[in-house]
């Protein structure tokens, strides 16, 4: 979605004209199947719902997708789930780049300095982790961020993703036990951050 930030689309399900970034696009396959188009780069008309896995339930519920592309299609009967796990793996992908781009960080201690050097463009935590190495690693985050507004310094907010388990992470990464993350500063580190954002934005709503 870089680039689109100021393309604006209509939510077939709730009619309310919102930011691209703000919805996700469906087209209709070749053969006539409905699938999510999470990159908005697929060829044919598209449908837009608006982000969160229960906005496309409802419109799965209420024939939006039929209604708004006047044919019948084929909706899969998981198609909430399905979006999830595109969005997920566009997450992945973004995560193995940024690894390779030299963006991400891995491990406790290296991503808790990333966090108090300012290096650190979000903090992302597996969904299984300890609960001790969470809450020391979360008390940094929350340190940086108060400090930042004490000093008055106009820094982004620094977002805290749980989205994947440890085993998840860890297969993406090529690594083994990868509990904490940090995407760095950089084009593929910033695209991570952006797709996690994402992620978690669908999953929340």
């Amino acid at each position: 979605m870089a680039g689109k930030d100021n393309v604006e689309r209509r939510c077939a399900l709730t009619n309310e004209v919102k930011p691209a970034v703000d919805l996700v696009r469906f087209v209709v396959g070749p053969d006539g199947v409905l699938v999510p188009d999470t990159d908005a780069k697929a060829e044919g008309r598209g449908v837009w719902i608006s982000i969160g896995e229960s906005f496309v339930a409802e419109a799965v519920k209420k024939k939006a997708f039929a209604r708004s592309l006047k044919e019948n299609v084929t909706v899969p009967d998981d198609l909430p789930g399905l979006t999830r796990r595109r969005l997920e793996q566009r997450f992945v992908a973004s995560l193995q780049m940024a690894r390779k781009a030299g963006q991400l960080l891995t491990g406790a201690l290296k991503v808790k300095t990333a966090l108090e050097t300012g290096e650190a463009l979000a903090l992302i935590t597996a969904t299984d982790a300890a609960g001790d190495g969470r809450k020391k690693l979360l008390a940094t985050h929350t340190a940086v961020t108060k400090t930042a507004e004490e000093l008055g310094f106009d820094t982004p907010e620094i977002p805290h993703l749980e989205l994947l388990d440890s085993a998840q992470l860890s297969l993406a990464l090529g690594t083994e036990n990868v509990i904490h993350a940090a995407p760095t500063q950089g084009a593929a580190g910033e695209a991570a951050v952006k797709r996690g954002e994402r992620l978690a934005r669908y999953i929340a709503n």
